[in-house]
This record gives C-alpha cells, structure tokens and sequence, in this order.
C-alpha cells in the first residue's frame, strides 16, 4: 500500500529513499533556510552527513508497502517537494501524538499550502490512528504555527510563561490540541 493524497494544490506521499537528499538539502545546503527559525528552534540543528541523516529516516522507509500508519510524509507542490508533515509519540500509554509540519521553501508560505498540507494530514492521522486527539507544542513567538494550528481547528490547551528559551529570550510554552470529535463535526460542516 502506497500513500498519496491528492489536494487542490498540495500532495502528500510517501517519503521515498530519494527523497532524503532533497531534504537533507533544504535543512543544510539551501540559501533559504529561513524555515529553521521557526520548526523547533530551540537549539542548533546538529550538523550530520548524509549519511547519518538518512538513518534518522529508517523507520518512516521501513513502512513504505505496508498498511502500517505513517510517521511522516513528504509535501509535494507543483510535482516538486517543498515540506513534510510529521508525528510523533508524546504517551504510548494514553494513545497521544503530537504532529508537525515543515514547508521549506518560503515562497510557498502564504497561499494556503500549509493550510491544506495540515489539514489532509491530521484527516489521514484520525482516519489510520486509533487515537482521540492530535495536538501541536510550539513556542509563543511562532505566530505562523499558532495560527496553523487555530485554522485547522485546533484549540490552545496550556500555555507555561516563558518557558522556552529561542535566540536568548524567553518565550511561553505553547499547547494546541484538537479531539477526534470535533475534527469530525468540522469536517461535518464542510
């Protein structure tokens, strides 16, 4: 079984094995790397060859073929990968994940692309997972995450005053979370 989800304008696929230089390029070689300030910078991105940066992809290839959910997919725009969406485990005991995304290109910030990137993923993660809620932790300075996340109908669930620490200054803690209900009655109502 192959993952490919068809929006508007955005399509999101199976990360490929070809696909690791492309990104392993935007995270390290590109010009454009503005991205970086805003997925996760609480510290410096760890400098790996590409070859220890591609065993950090193992598992999400391990399920290329199978029915297995996916841990993350690649954001295809104009037949050309501009991001990924993932997920990952905040507690295996009560079934929760937090999810991400990454569009690197920054030309493809505006317009709606992650717009329509999130939301087919959090619609694949509730349709494949068996898990009541899906929810973002960010930081109180990346407004463009925040309001992601509000868009697509998540709603802010805690908040812990300068909490985090980005570029030498304080900022909040951010949760944003939604419940597989209300994704549901969202979608309901079109």
């Amino acid at each position: 079984m192959h993952v490919h989800l068809q929006g508007k304008r955005v399509i999101l696929r199976d990360l490929q094995p070809g696909d690791i230089e492309q990104i392993y390029y935007w995270k390290y070689l590109a010009a454009d790397r503005e991205h970086l300030n805003w997925n996760g910078p609480y510290a410096p991105l760890p400098e790996l060859t590409l070859e220890e940066f591609s065993k950090k992809h193992d598992e999400s290839l391990s399920l290329l073929g199978t029915a297995a959910p996916r841990t993350e997919l690649v954001i295809e725009i104009d037949g050309e990968l501009k991001g990924t969406v993932g997920r990952y485990w905040v507690s295996e005991v009560t079934n929760w994940f937090e999810i991400g995304i990454a569009i690197y290109d920054s030309r493809y910030w505006s317009g709606g692309y992650g717009t329509e990137a999130f939301q087919m993923w959090i619609d694949y993660l509730f349709t494949h997972l068996d898990t009541v809620r899906l929810g973002i932790g960010t930081w109180s300075g990346n407004e463009r995450m925040i309001r992601l996340a509000a868009k697509c109908g998540m709603q802010e669930e805690a908040r812990v005053r300068k909490a985090r620490i980005v570029r030498g200054a304080y900022y909040d803690a951010i949760k944003m979370g939604m419940l597989r209900e209300e994704w549901e009655e969202r979608k309901s109502r079109g």
